[in-house]
């Protein structure tokens, strides 16, 4: 296979600022991992480019496969790396993976590139900025639109992570009067780095029955249903009610779930929020889980719905048709606007003795999780046929 280049501006810029890996930078953790010893960095801004050496490129590697935010290390490697790439010009042909959004809107980056012989092959992750503006920041959907025709027009190829992904881009190159590059569907495996052995798995962190939400704060996660759900649930219940585990940071366009998590009385200490929650401490939060809940009004693939799955954890999710790309009939589906829907489902899996859950877990038990292996046999043999 010809050289591969990762571009790892998206996941540098998050460790340097001490922020935790999303579900995208485990994408790109995945990759980092994969072709460790072979790959180089890359590291892009706004259209410019620095290409890392085979020493700094393993550095940072290393810096980014524990996420850990060593602000010296890194300094030292950037600067070693600018003075490098001001003295060489040039580099091996090959393919530069470009895993996430960020920075596609730059054609001259890619062109660049191309001139080296370096192909770029992206990841699109989706493309709800443009079928879902409504649940994006404002001006979000031309910038997407520009990464995406960005996209369509330079790249070697494209890896996409689910057959509806692939639909909506074929759907937006026909609108637009683009060629679609070739193209291949690549299920994403588990973030989550399992823990070692069973017996270091942590403890159940709560006593009381709880459910779990995965993901960043913002409207389309559907979060202020769930949050108005469990007012509910507390008014009836009282003391006795599930408790509501909201794992990620606080986004975008989510004013009305801020105020419920800060104002509204009734929720407090029976809805949790982690903001900054590790590997490990996440797989345990998971594993004793009544159920996820996954209430989204649109999703590109749904890596924690793998996630649960992975672990035998039920899962109660929206109606959505990549949901059911991945996991088929094993969740239980529901309309996202559905309120009472949501409300009804939540108490029977809360129940110990709940059949309704136990017919999942047993559901579960034939769910084939998408591998990291089963991921990259697929990428690299698209990889070699883009060679030919």
């Amino acid at each position: 296979m010809k050289q591969i280049y990762i571009d790892i501006s998206r996941p540098l810029a998050r460790l340097y600022n001490g922020l935790m890996p999303t579900g995208i930078d485990r994408v790109a953790l995945a990759y980092i991992h994969e072709y460790f010893s072979d790959a180089l960095a890359v590291i892009s801004y706004r259209g410019t480019q620095i290409i890392l050496s085979e020493i700094s490129s393993k550095s940072v590697f290393e810096l980014l496969s524990h996420f850990s935010s060593k602000k010296t290390a890194l300094r030292h490697i950037l600067i070693r790396a600018c003075i490098n790439h001001f003295f060489k010009r040039s580099h091996a042909p090959g393919f530069l993976l470009h895993l996430n959004h960020g920075g596609m809107e730059f054609p001259g980056y890619y062109a660049r590139l191309q001139r080296h012989g370096i192909k770029p092959v992206f990841m699109v992750h989706d493309l709800i900025p443009l079928t879902h503006a409504e649940y994006t920041r404002p001006g979000v959907d031309v910038t997407h639109r520009r990464r995406i025709h960005t996209c369509l027009a330079h790249a070697a190829g494209i890896i996409v992570n689910s057959q509806a992904t692939a639909a909506s881009l074929r759907a937006e190159a026909h609108a637009a009067q683009l060629a679609l590059p070739p193209c291949t569907v690549a299920h994403l495996a588990s973030g989550i780095a399992p823990l070692p052995l069973p017996e270091q798995a942590q403890p159940r962190p709560l006593a009381a029955p709880y459910f779990v939400m995965l993901g960043t704060i913002e409207a389309r996660k559907n979060h202020l249903l769930i949050l108005n759900v469990w007012r509910s649930l507390v008014e009836q219940l009282g003391a006795a009610a599930p408790r509501l585990v909201i794992i990620g940071r606080r986004g975008w366009e989510c004013e009305n779930v801020i105020d419920m998590l800060e104002r509204c009385t009734s929720l407090h200490g029976v809805v949790i929020e982690e903001a900054h929650c590790p590997d490990n401490r996440l797989q345990a939060w998971l594993e004793h889980a009544q159920a996820l809940l996954f209430p989204s009004f649109a999703e590109g693939y749904g890596m924690p719905l793998v996630e649960a799955l992975a672990l035998r954890v039920p899962v109660l999710a929206s109606d959505l048709p990549v949901f059911h790309e991945i996991a088929g009939d094993i969740p239980e589906y529901l309309d996202p606007l559905d309120g009472p829907g949501w409300r009804a489902r939540i108490q029977a899996y809360a129940r110990a003795d709940s059949p309704e859950r136990a017919a999942q877990l047993t559901r579960i038990e034939a769910f084939q999780a998408p591998t990291w292996a089963a991921h990259f046999t697929r990428v690299n043999r698209f990889l070699d046929d883009l060679s030919t």
